[in-house]
């Protein structure tokens, strides 16, 4: 009981001093507002358009509200030493590092909420298939935020976090099947899209949303499971042999 009660702390800290802060409120929440306007308005307002762009607009929404966060909250701790503090706590590491995430699992979900009221207002959302569409999100939310853990490890600026995000969340924007599909790609881009995790949330959004899965609801989420396992082993392993003496 006394960990969860630790787990919980540390994780209405973060929300309360982090995840307001003018730095991801443009990144986390601006940036997705705008990004879902700007496709919703350019496609005039059609219903089958805006269905079309829904995954892809749910999934940057998601992908930009949880990495922001633990840019900002792993690297400027670790800037100040204030993580060495934690890492001091009498809680298991693993759910330490659960607890630094699971403030941005919960604002990218949240996120993804923007994308789908604006929808509401606009089209017919009655023939989507809520229960594939949530644990995509949900999947999408995990791996994204210990992907930007992953990131957060490697660098100690905040900057350098940012652009090191970046470099990962552009590419994953055009070469995951958000907005259009994968077989449009050149041959050669084509292999480097099943790289990314964000590929196999987007085509269950797809799915769950007009019907274009291209792989079975049941290997996509599963392959989704596999990226955040492995991407938080890789972020545990590397505290553990960076800033664990």
């Amino acid at each position: 009981m006394k960990l969860w009660i630790a787990f919980w702390n540390i994780v209405l800290k973060d929300m309360r001093t982090y995840y307001l802060k003018p730095p991801n409120i443009s990144w986390g929440i601006l940036f997705p507002l705008v990004w879902t306007a700007m496709f919703f308005i350019r496609s005039g307002r059609g219903m089958e358009e805006i269905l079309t762009l829904l995954p892809g607009v749910v999934s940057v929404s998601v992908l930009f509200g949880t990495t922001s966060m633990l840019a900002v909250t792993v690297t400027f701790e670790k800037k100040q030493r204030s993580f060495e503090r934690l890492l001091l706590a009498p809680i298991p590491l693993e759910l330490l590092m659960l607890a630094k995430t699971g403030g941005a699992i919960f604002f990218g979900t949240a996120n993804a909420s923007v994308p789908v009221v604006m929808a509401a207002f606009l089209a017919d959302l009655s023939p989507v298939d809520w229960a594939a569409f949530a644990a995509a999100v949900v999947l999408i939310a995990v791996a994204s935020t210990f992907l930007g853990l992953f990131i957060a490890v490697a660098v100690s600026e905040v900057f350098e976090a940012q652009t090191f995000s970046n470099f990962f969340r552009f590419p994953m924007i055009f070469l995951c099947g958000l907005f259009f599909p994968i077989e449009r790609l050149p041959v050669f881009l084509r292999p480097l899209s099943y790289v990314f995790p964000l590929t196999y949330g987007a085509d269950v959004l797809h799915g769950a949303v007009h019907g274009g899965h291209v792989m079975p609801v049941a290997l996509d989420l599963a392959l989704l499971v596999v990226f955040c396992a492995g991407l938080f082993a890789i972020s545990l392993h590397n505290i553990k042999r960076r800033w664990i003496v």
